[in-house]
């Protein structure tokens, strides 16, 4: 059999450069001279399969971290680049841009973050040219029309880092182990709170608290809760406020690590960091992971077993990658929360947010479907352009009750998963043979990795995945009938005897 090769030497030369490794020392490793090694990384020689072996068993990386897969430079973020008007005609092939992209990915990153910046700056002017046309000044504050808003900030170095904070965790195991052995854990926070922190708690009615989810009244040390909140969310701002209590300076040195510069971006990623934190305490660690491989990641039953919602155990899952002590990771899980408008609220990664494969602005993704019908869960294996399949779910999420009349205030989540994870539990379970490419799983971890929601899927030989894209405007498939835009990567082909039922006629 014929020895496969890979050329991926940019990829070699910045694990050795991370390992802070010569190219005399890591050639001494793998048993190679150092101008072959040299060879290898100019891309001139292949990396072959026993190369690989020897990589990842003596420096203990992960295989994946030697595929090419573009993720770094994004090529989708490159092509929207080079898709601008702007650059007409200078559009490059996908193999170009994968080159760009592999080859030179902190280059590829400073092109597409140049370009959001001129875009955002564009869009910014644009408003506030309207704005001056109407009244005649500028708006306070034009003098950082330049800057990204905070908000974009903080959620953009989110979606980019793997959802995990293990100092996170083991803060949130003391303040578990504080609350002691309590039935439950709702009174064993109000225990806590009133006892150590002096702080009593009360729910108050709507009319008392119309607007507001929480407000502490520093001089009679009370939290007030709006009885708005469903119970999951009380727990968790309940879990928040000790958080922010006893772990105020470890939040601050998380959100330093993080490089986050302005003060509102300061004050939204610690916000951020105190909600994953309290969710942590509320569904611990070790107990979480043992329930939910027991019960094959049963979003319901881990919802009702934990008194949380569907978001919250959404949230947690993603963030089950910490692997210091003596924990294990769990399934590396993805989700994006989407509101009623189709904005996209937040975005997170087991691995960070997987933009360059997934995307996630498809019309035709089932989170957008499951305002349709709320609280049921919807099942599908979804393919993008580039072949790569997932497992998704999509379920929605009620907010605060509000007033007869008014519109219940309601979001969608979509928690994702690469489909070789569920479909070889699937196939092995089955007794087939795993399809090609598929991730083998031992017998005796076929329960602990098993996904329940993947039963309820057709079966992948006889209905293939639906067709997604990354947004219309990127997408360039024909047969796409939920197309809301032309796409930049190509020119219209409008014609008068032709028309098709998308946006300006297209197909």
């Amino acid at each position: 059999m014929a020895e496969t090769k890979i050329f991926v030497g940019p990829r070699v030369r910045r694990i050795r450069n991370r390992l802070e490794l010569t190219q005399t020392s890591m050639a001494a490793e793998l048993g190679i001279s150092p101008s072959y090694l040299n060879l290898i990384e100019r891309n001139q020689r292949p990396l072959t399969a026993q190369l690989v072996m020897k990589l990842v068993s003596i420096f203990k990386i992960d295989v994946e971290e030697l595929q090419p897969t573009g993720e770094a430079g994004s090529v989708a973020a490159l092509k929207e680049v080079f898709s601008d008007p702007l650059l007409s005609g200078e559009l490059p092939g996908d193999t170009e841009l994968l080159e760009i992209s592999d080859g030179a990915p902190n280059a590829a990153i400073g092109i597409v973050k140049l370009y959001r910046a001129y875009r955002e700056q564009q869009d910014r002017l644009t408003d506030l040219s309207q704005l001056m046309g109407k009244t005649g000044q500028a708006a306070a504050g034009s003098d950082h029309t330049s800057r990204q808003l905070p908000v974009d900030v903080v959620r953009n170095i989110f979606e980019s880092v793997p959802w995990c904070f293990p100092a996170l965790e083991r803060a949130a195991e003391g303040i578990r182990e504080a609350l002691g052995d309590h039935q439950g854990t709702m009174a064993a926070m109000y225990n806590l709170l009133r006892a150590d922190h002096g702080i009593a708690v009360q729910v108050l009615p709507v009319e008392t608290m119309p607007v507001w989810r929480k407000r502490y009244d520093r001089h009679s040390h009370r939290l007030f809760l709006s009885e708005r909140l469903p119970r999951s969310q009380r727990a968790e701002l309940l879990a928040q406020e000790l958080v922010m209590l006893r772990e105020s300076a470890l939040l601050d040195e998380e959100v330093e690590l993080l490089k986050i510069e302005g003060d509102e971006a300061v004050r939204l990623a610690r916000f951020e960091l105190a909600r994953y934190t309290a969710l942590a305490v509320l569904m611990p660690y070790n107990r979480f992971l043992r329930v939910a491989e027991r019960v094959q990641h049963d979003m319901a039953a881990l919802a009702s077993r934990f008194e949380v919602s569907f978001g919250q155990v959404a949230q947690r899952l993603v963030s089950l990658q910490d692997k210091s002590g003596d924990k294990r990771a769990g399934l590396p899980f993805f989700m994006m929360e989407v509101d009623q408008g189709g904005t996209i609220v937040r975005k997170l990664g087991a691995k960070g947010f997987p933009n360059s494969h997934f995307g996630g602005h498809c019309p035709k993704l089932s989170v957008h479907a499951a305002f349709a019908s709320p609280g049921d869960f919807i099942v599908e294996r979804v393919a993008n352009p580039q072949g790569n399949v997932y497992i998704t779910i999509s379920s929605t999420v009620e907010g605060p009750q509000v007033e007869a009349g008014h519109r219940p205030q309601r979001s969608a989540i979509l928690l994702a998963i690469e489909d070789h994870y569920a479909s070889a539990v699937l196939g092995a379970k089955a007794q087939k043979k795993p399809k090609r490419g598929a991730v083998v799983i031992e017998n005796e971890d076929l329960h602990s990795r098993a996904i329940i929601h993947a039963q309820l899927l057709a079966d992948p030989q006889s209905q293939a995945p639906l067709a997604i894209g990354p947004s219309c405007r990127l997408c360039e498939r024909e047969d796409c009938l939920a197309r809301s835009a032309p796409p930049l990567t190509r020119p219209l082909g409008l014609d008068d005897l032709v028309q098709g039922f998308g946006a300006y006629g297209l197909t």
